[in-house]
């Protein structure tokens, strides 16, 4: 099962809403979102957030707002993070991250999203 963070969704609606997608390819969205798990904000990702974003400023690291959601997310509830874009996320402590091309390959096949060009499993 795959499982996009509710930011991962939002920015994939941003995307649509930027290329101007049409009607037929935002169903084609709506569809494949379906087949997956979005993971909510709650107040342990919050908590998570906050927490992360205090250790990497204390550390002189930074990490954008969003990838830091997307991982909050992910530690917050236990799943692996799995992103081609491996630079992003490498300063978060306690992240599990996998970024293998075939894995995200085979994620991406599972669940029906190979279509959308550049699309990111996260």
């Amino acid at each position: 099962m795959v499982a996009l963070s509710f930011v991962t969704v939002g920015e994939l609606q941003f995307w649509a809403a930027k290329r101007k997608w049409g009607a037929k390819k935002l169903a084609d969205l709506s569809t494949r979102l379906r087949s997956t798990v979005i993971v909510p904000y709650d107040l342990a990702i919050c908590e998570t957030y906050g927490s992360l974003k205090a250790k990497l400023e204390v550390s002189g690291k930074v990490v954008a707002d969003n990838d830091l959601w997307i991982a909050a997310c992910a530690i917050r509830h236990s799943i692996p993070l799995v992103t081609n874009n491996r630079v992003h996320f490498a300063k978060i402590p306690d992240l599990v991250l996998i970024s293998e091309a075939p894995i995200a390959a085979e994620i991406k096949s599972q669940a029906g999203l190979s279509e959308i060009p550049g699309f990111d499993p996260i």
